[in-house]
């Protein structure tokens, strides 16, 4: 068990979907004139990705034991299955992760109130309930929800919130188009470990449904956030309709591979480029919203 094993463990590569939320609330609220607030952007910037690392940890641990990863998976190297931490000891890491997460929030629901507090025990419970308790999102095929939800609109509404204490169309708009590219390498993961999942009784979204419902669930969340885009044209930001285009040769990529190619250990390195859309897109937006 070293540094490098819990390293890998948090998943660097998918992290993009922790932070770049806060970041596009707290841009978005400064656009609007809102006083930026240091501590508070570090807080929720930090909390956020103790959560998702969390989840992380959490996940890795409670697959090894239902059986749903082992050495023979097709995905990234859990760190579990490999027998290079210990389940027990990957929970209690993941247990810390999240207390660490719960006392930076406290600071934020000083500031924010109730609102902040709700979304902070919510995410803290379901970063657990993801994987573990009686009803696990991931095994009953509702982590697609949760990730739109939670790393998209409530992700962006609730930064825009702490900085702004009040609420935009914008920011939930934002948390859309970050949501749907959240979802995307959610899905690209699960369709990846469609057969393994089976045998676990993992009953994702690619379970229930099949290979020709992943390819269209893929397709949509890849085009809803440029469909979206409409809407900043419409309010009047129109750099920031226009530079996250930039983006879309590769989402048509990854689109087009996902549909040539089955399911395959192929799927590793479109779900690090599905990572770098959705970080390219959020950065894009941001700096669209910036230059207005």
């Amino acid at each position: 068990m070293t540094l490098i094993d819990w390293v890998i463990a948090a998943r660097p590569k998918t992290l993009t979907a922790s932070w770049m939320p806060v970041v596009l609330g707290v841009v978005i609220a400064y656009k609007m004139e809102v006083k930026f607030d240091l501590y508070f952007f570090a807080c929720t910037f930090m909390a956020s990705i103790f959560v998702q690392v969390a989840t992380n940890y959490i996940n890795d641990a409670i697959d090894f034991k239902k059986g749903a990863d082992t050495k023979e998976r097709l995905g990234p190297k859990r760190m579990t299955a490999e027998g290079k931490i210990k389940p027990e000891t990957m929970l209690k890491a993941g247990f810390v992760c999240l207390a660490i997460a719960a006392f930076l929030g406290l600071q934020l629901v000083f500031h924010a109130g109730v609102g902040i507090l709700l979304i902070g025990v919510l995410s803290v419970f379901l970063a657990y309930a993801y994987t573990a308790g009686p009803f696990p999102l991931a095994y009953i095929g509702l982590s697609d929800i949760f990730v739109l939800l939670f790393f998209g609109v409530i992700a962006v509404v609730g930064s825009f919130y702490v900085q702004a204490l009040s609420l935009h169309k914008l920011a939930v708009v934002a948390g859309l188009q970050i949501g749907f590219l959240a979802v995307v390498l959610l899905a690209i993961n699960n369709f990846r470990d469609m057969e393994q999942d089976k045998i676990a009784n993992k009953k994702t979204l690619a379970v229930r449904f099949g290979a020709k419902f992943m390819r269209l669930e893929i397709l949509f969340c890849l085009l809803a956030p440029y469909l979206l885009l409409y809407f900043w044209y419409n309010t009047g930001f129109l750099k920031a309709a226009i530079l996250p285009v930039l983006s879309l040769p590769l989402a048509i990529y990854i689109f087009i591979q996902i549909y040539k190619t089955k399911p395959s250990e192929k799927y590793n390195k479109l779900l690090a480029k599905a990572g770098l859309l959705h970080m390219f897109f959020g950065l894009l937006l941001t700096l669209g919203i910036l230059l207005r």
